[in-house]
């Protein structure tokens, strides 16, 4: 592969302008392990030999086997990761599946043993899922050997006073202070720093996410613009691109840059998610562990009656709780994360992880190979007055073609690929190529001298390159030069890479020499647009997903890309500015930027910490080595399949392309399930709590338990049954266009509120019972069968109303409106429910639950009941949607 030129509007990665002022600070050198430690990337070479006790003629075998018991073998340490039964155990610890653990436990003390088995079997069905994701995730570091060598040729001696022998060993035993040799195509063994070196590039997209090669060189370099973009020194992970060098070894194994980038740095954060369902699970313990002692002692103290209620205080405290919740997660997230790998190639490896991205509100990623392609294109040919000139573009692709041509390079290097598709074919076949010089990371330069037609004994040599390179060699004063310069400047702070075009003419059979130049111009290029990006970015702004740019690059170019693609750009923030911020500076201010540059791994993660403090649910595309730690803080953290392996396998979300659109795909996929999820638990916890609040006014109220424990049990199973129809609902289009965040608080002020209307309810149905049964019979079972039929009518009722504006009928959309849709699974799933509390205490199986059938009148008394209660919950749902929207449209929510 050939050396990349090295331009005005490039930085040290190949991604900018440079941007002396945009620096990350000194830092200590790569590898922090004991013994002589590595020099700091400023240091001289002398201090490097004296720091690491070795010479550039290598160690001795005696001293390579001594330092390798000293420091270990150079391999990347594994962290040790749980055990199955371990990770098991850590899920019964969940507070939602205690409550569950301990509700069945419960009723298996007082023999209700139906319902203990069900809900024993839902915890170990979740925690065996729960394990077992967790356990295959946790398999992922075995990924990381994918990016490190197996061999390395290294110069060592056998004893002080013998000369040096250059062999291959494996790279396991490769130890501080050793002498390497690199050359085209080596994966770099460990972190080292160069001896001497040959047009040497170096590919460290694994560590910087840049693809353009890096030049390096072992000549001393003023400035530090961080440790990566020191010249001098070269990583684990990274690879050779072109060149040879000799290198001395500063770190290896665990005390290199590559093993610090994705080292795990204690327990991750609890996901969106999980503090979600966390904070359901407390609402719920609340209100379970109360409910038991309340019955006990209500009815002790007003009724007289002790332990016998027992299995009724239990019965109602189970009711309480959505039993088939873990069921319907599973369902919904499954079902979600199957449709979208079958139909856009999105895997979902952490089915909680399909929640995560609907409740995502900002998305971070890379500039590129995201919003641009790995490939720049020409965007203008500028003359020495910045006038467009296709001439300058003509001699520029000439010079790129012969010296593609006589330097025999098997392959152009990006920006002469970028010119040689941009110029037009007559304009390269109208020159015949004699001679060339070829592009040298020293010079910046590449020449080649060409016959131009109708002049015999002269020839024109066009000579391309870096701007102050090729400034050097004009024949201009220093006012033009300078003037030029700016002109240069001004175009690479616009976010342009910029070559500078030269020409001379010269007598038949000269050599190239690049001296006494005639300026002609400059060509600039751009980063391509990755095609789909500009869709995707206004499909995300669509969804309420603000996208954030997290890059190696000068900010210039990020802003470029931003602005060709539509994106606003709220405020732009650098590396060095970054590290004078605190922690709640930075929250404060990253919630306003959208561009950060020059950001280093560690700059990455502390970005997405910052916005998750902020109250932001972050996702985070990466696919190198370098993004590998905030992948991992994200709340979802997304990879393409192409990206790093340990990436890919550390990921959440893998996307068959790096393709934002597929992104929104799953946002959609992820508020769909989510929102199903939210109607669940607001339908199942709001008539819970009404009927839980009923019950114990009822048993306070009457002679008797207002419904028996079996009664209870079996009300809420079919219940519970029922609303297993919401893992196959379709939400409303307006639920797609903000995150689904299921927050605790919002939910318990749902369900307080639409639980005292359903309380209301019931206690009507205790006038029209009263009304129904005068007169003689068994007024206990009757009333038991009325209050059975009414919960499960009110019920049906309350999913069907409390799901329309979700889709509870098919959708918001249609064209007949709201009564012109037709039904779907939850309002089907809500008839049957009907018909189930109308229908079974006439039957034989309502009469062994101690059922009996009710008289005409009740159910002419009932009808009005619930259709007041229909009105009554119509007005307070419709008053919640447009609370619910004006919050979500106020400024900065």
């Amino acid at each position: 592969m050939r050396a990349v030129p090295s331009v005005v509007g490039a930085d040290a990665d190949g991604g900018g302008p440079a941007d002396p002022d945009s620096r990350t600070g000194p830092r200590t050198g790569p590898g922090t392990g004991p013994g002589p430690g590595p020099a700091a990337p400023a240091a001289g070479l002398l201090e490097v030999f004296r720091r690491l006790d070795t010479g550039p003629r290598g160690l001795t075998e005696a001293q390579a086997a001594e330092r390798l018991t000293r420091f270990g073998e150079n391999t990347v340490p594994d962290a040790r990761d749980p055990s199955w039964p371990r990770l098991f155990a850590r899920s019964v610890r969940d507070p939602f599946t205690a409550v569950l653990l301990c509700l069945g436990l419960v009723s298996a003390a007082v023999f209700a043993w139906g319902t203990a088995s069900v809900i024993l079997l839902l915890v170990v069905v979740s925690c065996v899922l729960r394990a077992s994701g967790e356990h295959r995730a946790a398999r992922s570091t075995a990924g990381l050997r994918r990016l490190v060598a197996t061999t390395v040729t290294v110069q060592r001696r056998v004893h002080e006073d013998t000369a040096p022998v250059t062999r291959e060993i494996p790279v396991e035993e490769l130890v501080p202070g050793d002498v390497v040799r690199l050359g085209p195509g080596d994966l770099i063994p460990a972190d080292v720093r160069l001896l001497r070196s040959t047009g040497l590039t170096v590919h460290q997209a694994a560590l910087t996410g840049e693809s353009t090669p890096v030049e390096k060189s072992a000549v001393e370099a003023p400035g530090d613009d961080g440790v990566f973009q020191d010249p001098r020194l070269c990583f684990q992970g990274s690879s050779v691109a072109s060149g040879s060098a000799t290198a001395v070894v500063t770190a290896t194994g665990g005390d290199t840059r590559f093993a610090a980038a994705h080292r795990r740095t204690g327990k991750p954060p609890a996901t969106t998610f999980e503090r979600s369902v966390q904070g359901v699970s407390w609402i719920l313990i609340r209100f379970a562990l109360l409910t038991p002692p309340l019955v006990l002692m209500a009815n002790a103290a007003l009724r007289g009656r002790g332990l016998e209620t027992l299995p009724f205080a239990v019965a109602v405290a189970v009711g309480l709780t959505p039993e088939m919740l873990p069921v319907l997660v599973t369902t919904c997230l499954a079902r979600g994360a199957a449709l979208l790998a079958r139909t856009h190639g999105v895997i979902v490896r952490r089915l909680p992880a399909l929640h995560d991205i609907g409740a995502m509100d900002v998305l971070c990623v890379d500039k590129t190979g995201t919003l641009t392609q790995d490939r720049p294109v020409v965007h203008r040919a500028l003359d020495a007055e910045g006038h467009d000139d296709p001439e300058v573009l003509g001699w520029a692709a000439a010079a790129a073609w012969w010296s593609l041509q006589l330097a025999d390079l098997p392959d152009p290097d990006a920006l002469d690929e970028a010119l040689l598709a941009a110029a037009d074919e007559d304009a390269l076949t109208s020159y015949d190529g004699i001679t060339a010089l070829p592009f040298d990371p020293a010079r910046r330069l590449v020449s080649v001298i060409v016959r131009t037609p109708g002049r015999l004994g002269t020839h024109t040599q066009i000579t391309k390159g870096a701007v102050e390179a090729v400034l050097q060699r004009c024949a201009l004063s220093d006012d033009e030069r300078s003037r030029l310069r700016d002109l240069a400047d001004a175009q690479a702070a616009d976010g342009l890479r910029v070559l500078a075009v030269a020409t001379t003419e010269r007598p038949a059979g000269d050599r190239p020499q690049e001296r006494g130049l005639t300026f002609r111009g400059l060509v600039t290029l751009r980063d391509d647009l990755a095609p789909t990006a500009a869709e995707a970015l206004a499909g995300l702004a669509g969804r309420g997903v603000t996208v954030k740019i997290l890059t190696g690059d000068h900010p210039g170019t990020a802003v470029r890309a931003c602005r060709d693609l539509g994106v606003p750009v709220a405020g732009v923030l650098t590396a060095d500015r970054l590290d004078t911020l605190t922690d709640p500076e930075l929250t404060e201010l990253a919630r306003r930027t959208t561009v950060f540059a020059r950001c280093t791994p560690e700059h990455k993660t502390r970005i997405t910490r910052a916005l998750q403090a902020g109250g932001h649910t972050v996702g985070f595309l990466g696919d190198g080595v370098n993004d590998l730690p905030a992948l991992r803080t994200a709340d979802v953290g997304i990879a393409p399949r192409e990206a790093a392996g340990v990436t890919r396998d550390n990921a959440d979300l893998v996307l068959a392309g790096k393709d934002l659109t597929a992104i929104g795909h799953a946002v959609a996929a992820g508020r769909h399930a989510g929102g199903n999820i939210a109607s669940y638990l607001r339908i199942t916890l709001s008539s819970n709590l009404g009927n839980v609040i009923a019950m114990l006014s009822a048993g306070l109220l009457l002679p008797f338990l207002p419904m028996l424990p079996a009664q209870v049990l079996v009300q809420n199973l079919c219940f519970d049954a029922a609303q297993l129809a919401f893992a196959h609902d379709r939400p409303a289009p307006s639920a797609l266009r903000r995150p689904s965040v299921l927050d605790p608080r919002a939910l318990l002020r749902f369900i307080v509120g639409f639980g005292a209307l359903n309380a209301v309810a019931d206690l009507a149905t205790f006038g029209a019972l009263a009304f129904a049964l005068r007169g003689p019979g068994d007024d206990e079972a009757l009333f038991h069968s009325g209050w059975f039929t009414e919960n499960l009518l009110t019920q049906a009722a309350v999913m069907v109303l409390l799901s329309f504006g979700r889709g509870g009928r098919g959708g918001r959309g249609g064209r007949g409106g709201r009564g012109g849709r037709r039904p779907g699974p939850v309002t089907w799933s809500a008839a049957g429910l009907a018909g189930v509390g109308l229908l079974l205490p006439a039957s034989p199986l309502g009469s062994a639950l101690g059922l009996s059938p009710l008289p005409g009148v009740y159910y002419g008394l009932l009808t009005a009941v619930l259709a007041l209660y229909a009105v009554g919950l119509t007005a307070a749902r419709t008053r919640h949607e447009r609370v619910s929207a004006a919050t979500v449209g106020q400024p900065g929510d």
